[in-house]
């Protein structure tokens, strides 16, 4: 081989690198930019973004000089991370009659429906969800796909199937006849007992879930009297907390009643999921552990208005939803004026898909001011996910998870619902 066709390989060798060298980026110009920390509107901002990463946040409109380096306009918008949802259900769809939806649908037609309200989330601004249960097989696949890029939606941090106890808020076959109970048998996200609890933990998260969530109390969209009588021991629930400690894994606790809450932030759960007649010793216990509480204010809403309609529920649910829903809000509100953690989260699913935001509008009705509640939904819900170092504020290193808004939602929190921008880890989903 000659010197002459060396320095030839050479060179083609360093023109193959080359794009790796100058790679592109992404110059978002902000007419204001809202730190989450502060509160404060920044004006004139712009966000560098390169790959899936914010590189520079810089005052001023500035700009590259690569060749491939491109500019997106958002003079006149307001820009905010990603929004983060800590409590939806992928694989549920509202509508009348769909507690008969398990005998009706395949796995296959529920992941093609999941994949349309997934877009339908992450077009409005939810860059990031936690799955709070559905089957183990489709939630998890779904997420899967979404990461590898195969199909489009939020990222999604999974808890497979949640774990009930017999008869609980989670056991599907509640209420079936005794042959149908007998053919199900008793699936692995049933329970009861420390040593079923913590083998049904380690089944979930060798399924592949990021998440554990249990029920320590009934619910509004079960079979049970009124949702609010505890279902598991503190005994059982510490045996779901250490196991899942031990697999690095954190424990979400679906609760109303006042005694399971109590119980499961004992036993140290991460958080209290709905939490409808939560009291004041529960409320100090939460502030004292430091236990997060998920609200989900809009599904009890949501849930009271479709009682309404004439053979939307059965008859077992139907006066727990016009009771329990209206409930939530005030709890949510009592709840923050004594110095609870809250994390945002709605239970989409339970409701329709898509306008998670209106959340934001009925938690600001409760008393928490809009930087709070756009808080919880960032910087907090990125804190319960522990996943502080990739999202929840528009700061160097972390995910170019970046959205825009018409108006200003400090001033108008109904701007939430008015997304024009959406970026997930570098790529534009939505651009008005």
């Amino acid at each position: 081989m000659t010197r002459k066709s060396i320095h030839a390989g050479a060179t083609a060798a360093l023109l193959l690198l080359a794009p790796a060298a100058f790679a592109q980026k992404t110059y978002l110009h902000c007419g204001h930019l809202l730190d989450v920390r502060s509160g404060k509107l920044l004006s004139q901002q712009t966000i560098v973004v390169e790959k899936d990463r914010i590189v520079a946040v810089q005052g001023g409109y500035t700009a590259g000089t690569g060749a491939q380096d491109k500019v997106i306009n958002l003079e006149n918008r307001t820009v905010l991370p990603g929004l983060i949802d800590c409590h939806v259900h992928v694989l549920s769809h509202p509508g009348k009659g769909s507690n008969m939806n398990q005998f009706t649908m395949n796995p296959a037609d529920y992941a093609y429906r999941a994949m349309g309200d997934a877009q339908l989330t992450l077009r409005a601004g939810f860059t990031t969800v936690r799955d709070m249960g559905g089957d183990d097989g489709v939630n998890i696949s779904l997420r899967n796909a979404i990461n590898k890029g195969q199909v489009v939606g939020p990222r999604i941090f999974t808890a497979g199937a949640a774990i009930s106890a017999t008869g609980g808020h989670m056991d599907d076959a509640d209420g079936l006849s005794r042959d149908l109970m007998d053919k199900i048998g008793q699936p692995a996200n049933i329970a009861n007992g420390p040593d079923q609890c913590r083998q049904a933990v380690r089944e979930q998260f060798k399924r592949g879930a990021d998440v554990i969530k249990i029920a320590s109390t009934g619910g509004v969209l079960d079979l049970s009297k009124d949702g609010s009588g505890p279902q598991y021991s503190e005994e059982e629930i510490r045996a779901v907390v250490e196991t899942a400690r031990d697999l690095g894994m954190k424990v979400a606790c679906h609760a109303h009643g006042p005694e399971g809450i109590k119980r499961a932030v004992r036993a140290g759960v991460s958080s209290i999921e709905h939490g409808t007649l939560m009291d004041d010793e529960g409320r100090k216990l939460m502030k004292q552990k430091g236990t997060w509480y998920v609200p989900t204010i809009i599904a009890g809403k949501s849930v009271a208005d479709s009682a309404r309609v004439a053979g939307y529920f059965p008859a077992a649910i139907q006066p727990k939803a016009l009771s329990i829903g209206p409930m939530l809000q005030a709890s949510f509100g009592r709840a923050y004026k004594a110095g609870v953690k809250i994390a945002f989260g709605t239970d989409a699913g339970v409701y329709r898909h898509g306008v998670n935001a209106l959340e934001f509008g009925y938690m600001t009705g409760a008393g928490m001011p809009a930087i709070e509640a756009i808080r919880a939904a960032t910087v907090s819900a990125a804190e319960l996910l522990g996943e502080t170092t990739n999202m929840g504020t528009l700061e160097v290193g972390k995910f170019a998870d970046i959205v825009a808004l018409n108006g200003d939602p400090l001033q108008d929190i109904s701007a939430m619902m008015r997304p024009t921008f959406v970026m997930k880890a570098g790529v534009t989903y939505r651009q008005e």
